[in-house]
């Protein structure tokens, strides 16, 4: 018998097109201003975010407290939560503003300027897509993380990416079909296993966010705390035999101009006695990565996500 498949909510048409116009109107007018413009607004909407909004603002201090319980006093901490903010909402100016640049290969020369060693980066990324047939890339909400799969393709690099569907139809295509431009293959979150592992088997890399909670996680130590963590990408490691690799996009502490980050590749054991351990030994040494990532810029990390959340009654994927 075939399961009903569960129907997907969408909002009601009217707020649809409200919010529809309301973006195009304002990704018209972002892509007019000068990036200090950008930086100012991003700079208010955090400040409001950082002091409007309690629980976020809580969830974040709390956050970086406990990372760096060592190294950071309260006021530091405040100051990365604050700064936090603010980057959250400069990461999607930043992708309104320079969409058109990263669709274009001409264009991008002017990205490129702006990047130390991102001929070399780009080098390397292709040189592990090219000897494995295929990487799993994965990436933290760190810095501009929507940047990433636009310059796989300008990297000579087939990636397909896992989205989230809106529940906007008409932003939907909007967005999408700008990322659809950039040479990116979209597949939706929903039941995405199947069309990773047919991704990998073509000799294709795929792009990954594996940083937030999720109840379907493992428990793995995440600045030494334990945090659900998705085992995808080290169940995809071991059965395709495929490197995860860690990349990020950092901006420079001027905010002009970006640092590209690209881990060293975390391989599959050839000889693991237990799948089970060897699952969380991959995803141990890809959180350990990712750390390494935050910790060169941990005010461009996004700390008001609730990362250490625990879900009452679960029981973790692993042991099922």
């Amino acid at each position: 018998m075939n399961r009903k498949q569960k129907k997907r909510k969408v909002k009601s048409k009217p707020i649809q097109i409200t919010e529809y116009l309301f973006v195009k109107v304002l990704m018209g007018v972002v892509q007019l201003l000068p990036h200090r413009a950008l930086s100012l607004i991003s700079k208010t909407l955090g400040w409001l975010l950082f002091h409007l909004v309690p629980r976020r603002r809580k969830i974040a201090v709390l956050n970086i407290k406990s990372a760096y319980s060592d190294t950071m006093d309260m006021k530091e901490v405040e100051r990365v939560a604050r700064r936090s903010c603010d980057s959250f909402f400069q990461s999607y100016l930043e992708m309104i503003k320079y969409q058109d640049l990263l669709t274009d290969p001409e264009k991008f020369s002017y990205l490129k300027k702006e990047t130390e060693n991102v001929d070399q980066l780009f080098e390397r990324a292709r040189e592990y897509h090219e000897r494995w047939s295929g990487c799993i890339f994965v990436t933290p909400h760190i810095g501009n993380w929507e940047i990433l799969p636009y310059v796989s393709r300008l990297a000579g690099i087939p990636l397909v990416v896992v989205v989230r569907p809106l529940d906007n139809l008409y932003l939907e295509r909007l967005l999408f079909s700008k990322r659809s431009r950039s040479g990116q293959l979209i597949i939706p979150k929903r039941n995405a296993l199947f069309q990773l592992q047919k991704t990998l088997q073509r000799g294709n890399s795929i792009g990954m966010l594996p940083d937030q909670s999720t109840m379907k996680g493992i428990p793995v130590d995440f600045f030494g705390r334990k945090a659900t963590t998705t085992p995808v990408p080290a169940i995809l490691s071991i059965r395709f035999k495929r490197p995860i690799v860690v990349v990020a996009c950092l901006r420079k502490p001027d905010g002009l101009g970006f640092d590209g980050y690209l881990s060293d590749p975390i391989l599959p054991s050839q000889d693991y006695t237990s799948e089970r351990s060897e699952i969380y030994r991959l995803t141990f040494e890809m959180n350990r990565e990712m750390e390494n990532v935050i910790r060169l810029r941990p005010e461009q990390y996004l700390w008001i996500h609730n990362r250490w959340k625990t879900y009452k009654g679960k029981v973790a994927v692993m042991d099922l």
